[in-house]
């Protein structure tokens, strides 16, 4: 299953001072070339994301899937 999700500023962690996104839209691609269903549902819009892998996690975790059939990827910026 392959992923597509687009990223919005986040905050510096209070923990790491690290910088942080949010998701703006998430989508299950049909294709590599073309994006579909948006789920942006199911996950916590909200939460402050450290990298993608940290996403990748937590939407495998989420969705019930090993984190090795799926791909995430971030949409190109339009």
């Amino acid at each position: 299953m392959l992923f597509e999700y687009t990223r919005r500023r986040g905050v510096r962690s209070p923990v790491t001072d690290a910088p942080t996104f949010r998701v703006g839209k998430l989508a299950r691609a049909k294709t590599a070339d073309q994006t579909g269903i948006d789920i942006s549902d199911l996950i916590d819009r909200s939460y402050n994301y450290h990298s993608s892998r940290e996403l990748h996690w937590h939407l495998a975790e989420r969705l019930g899937l090993a984190p090795g059939a799926m791909k995430l990827r971030e949409a190109a910026a339009a």
